[in-house]
């Protein structure tokens, strides 16, 4: 009895920590590889283990250094099969074994501890077959100090291997990372973790809620030994069990249900109540950005169920959050989702600057519960719909009607298409678009155009990305006369007078036959395209100003601007025609 109490604690993370590959946990596809690189004899001479904390990376290049070394009865033979311990297996398990050294880079950064490493190297092992070199925390090395080991790297002598472990990958040199077999160690998965958890907790014989492992293996995040270290806390904690209310306790949760009580309150409007269980949380203990931090935590749950209902079952959520956030999932529309994550994420933030973190937490619910059922901007135009409806008689826009597919050359009508500040979707238009059946067929027959209007010409001119021409045809020129052959345009007075013969061959060269294009003498009356259709969109926006349906979205949206309004006009616009294939050009 005497000895138990003198023994020192040895904490569950170093009492449990693998020896071989077989109790190694999560790492499946590392032990995979290198299960085939030995029996197939290419192993490599460097390798580099990168991870967050706490995934192996240090334990990993300790069981290589005893599967380099391994040794017994039948001789030295490296492999994976370190079962039973072989002559060397106790002294490196125990890092005392003199041809395994394992060297801190955080604490011997510089190119003088690095010397003492290449030095060394030129002396073979003193026991064991190989001289393993194991340096922790590789990244913090200088400059230098990775300079001076490029060489020895990259052609070591066949008695020496490095392992290199690092949680900071992209800090390592590329030149080191080339000279070296990298492993990405992955965080531990939650049911891998549990069931890890279960195993220890038997071996220990102490009795536990699944619940309180499932908080357990939440805060260690993938890391067995940040979970071990929350385990051998929560054991002492609990005086000899691990139960859901000592962990609570111990990690400053609120109650996973009154968290999603809390978060029902909120999104269902209900601020009174919200505020006072916030409160009730508080003085239980808990903290504020904590349970601002586990309502998004559970949002995100609820999301995740949404998009993917198989979330529901992993292994780490309590039966609340299974049933409780599939239901939800249901019920709550993305929309509030997304928006009370972000509420949350930023009303977080607030909390920790805050002087005090119960108000800012409480400012954080109030926005919340009010904007939890803010309508999507579809529908309040439908809602503001059906009140410009009801409230007849109230001025409605002259009927306007689509002229005819293929029309010559009249001004037609148009539709407007009317885009709100801060509106992200428009109500649907009962306005059936259709293209002109006289559209140019330029693109598809690239070989000879046909050009029966000026508007055809405008569209050819726009598949040939001749972009100088099209600009001068709606810009500068305004069509007098238009026949086969023969075109009579007037000129503006920014006009280019070359652009005259650039059309005359460009029209060659499309048709195969000769233009003859013509500047009228008469003075310029009246305007160009590009003026007609500036004309038409500003008496357009004026009359969207006096819409009804636009005034009660200004009126329901104080500040908000009418900031464009598209004029969408059959037989002034010039449709958009897919550029034609290169061809041959006699210019």
């Amino acid at each position: 009895m005497a000895d138990a109490q003198t023994t020192p604690y040895l904490v569950l993370a170093r009492k449990y920590r693998p020896r071989d590959f077989s109790t190694l946990v999560g790492q499946d596809a590392m032990v995979q590889t290198l299960g085939n690189a030995f029996a197939q004899n290419r192993i490599h001479h460097a390798f580099i283990m990168t991870g967050v904390r706490g995934v192996g990376k240090t334990t990993t290049a300790r069981i290589l250094a005893r599967a380099f070394n391994y040794e017994d009865e039948n001789g030295r033979r490296p492999t994976l099969d370190l079962e039973k311990e072989g002559m060397h297996c106790r002294a490196i398990i125990e890092g005392r074994h003199v041809d395994v050294i394992e060297m801190d880079a955080a604490s011997n950064t510089g190119i003088g501890d690095i010397r003492e490493i290449i030095d060394s190297v030129k002396y073979g092992p003193a026991s064991a077959p190989y001289k393993v070199y194991v340096i922790d925390e590789v990244h913090m090395l200088s400059t230098a100090a990775f300079n001076g080991l490029l060489k020895t790297l990259e052609e070591p002598p066949p008695y020496v291997k490095f392992i290199f472990a690092t949680t900071e990958i992209r800090k390592v040199p590329v030149t080191i990372l080339s000279r070296c077999q990298r492993f990405d160690l992955r965080r531990i998965p939650a049911d891998i973790m549990t069931a890890y958890l279960e195993k220890i907790l038997g071996l220990e014989n102490i009795g536990f809620e699944a619940d309180a492992l499932a908080m357990i293996v939440r805060a260690g995040e993938g890391s067995a030994r940040d979970s071990l270290s929350l385990l051998d806390q929560a054991i002492a904690h609990g005086g000899g069990s691990v139960t859901a209310a000592t962990v609570k306790t111990m990690l400053g949760l609120g109650d996973r249900a009154r968290i999603i009580d809390l978060f029902e309150d909120v999104m269902g409007g209900r601020v009174a109540e919200a505020l006072t269980a916030l409160r009730e949380l508080y003085d239980l203990g808990a903290d504020p950005q904590t349970l601002l931090a586990d309502l998004a935590e559970f949002t995100h749950l609820v999301t995740r169920i949404k998009v993917v209902p198989a979330a529901a079952d992993d292994a780490s959520l309590t039966p609340d959050e299974k049933s409780r956030g599939r239901d939800l999932a249901q019920r709550l529309p993305m929309r509030a989702l997304t928006r009370a994550w972000q509420i949350l994420f930023k009303g977080n933030e607030e909390t920790g600057r805050a002087g005090n973190a119960l108000q800012a937490a409480e400012m954080t619910l109030i926005r919340l519960a009010y904007a939890a059922d803010l309508p999507s901007p579809d529908e309040v135009i439908s809602k503001l719909s059906g009140q410009v409806l009801a409230n007849a008689p109230l001025p409605s826009p002259t009927p306007r009607s689509l002229p005819p597919s293929g029309g010559g050359g009249g001004g037609g009508a148009s539709a407007l298409r009317v885009e709100a500040h801060a509106v992200a979707t428009a109500q649907p238009q009962a306005v059936a678009e259709t293209m002109p059946t006289t559209a140019p067929q330029a693109v598809a027959q690239p070989a000879l155009a046909t050009v029966a209007s000026y508007k055809d010409l405008i569209a050819l001119a726009t598949a040939k990305r001749e972009v100088l021409v099209k600009l001068a045809l709606e810009s500068q020129m305004r069509p007098i006369s238009f026949e086969q052959g023969r075109i009579e345009v007037a000129l503006a007075d920014n006009a280019d007078p070359g652009m005259i013969a650039t059309l005359s061959a460009r029209l060659q060269a499309w048709t195969g036959q000769r233009w003859l294009v013509m500047v009228s003498t008469k003075p310029p009356e009246g305007k160009t395209i590009r003026q007609e259709r500036e004309q038409r969109k500003e008496e357009a926006t004026a009359a969207a100003h006096e819409d009804p349906l636009v005034k009660a979205i200004l009126e329901t949206f104080p500040g908000a601007k009418l900031v464009n309004v598209s004029v969408r006009d059959e037989e002034a616009a010039t449709p958009e025609i897919a550029p034609a294939p290169i061809e041959e050009d006699d210019e």
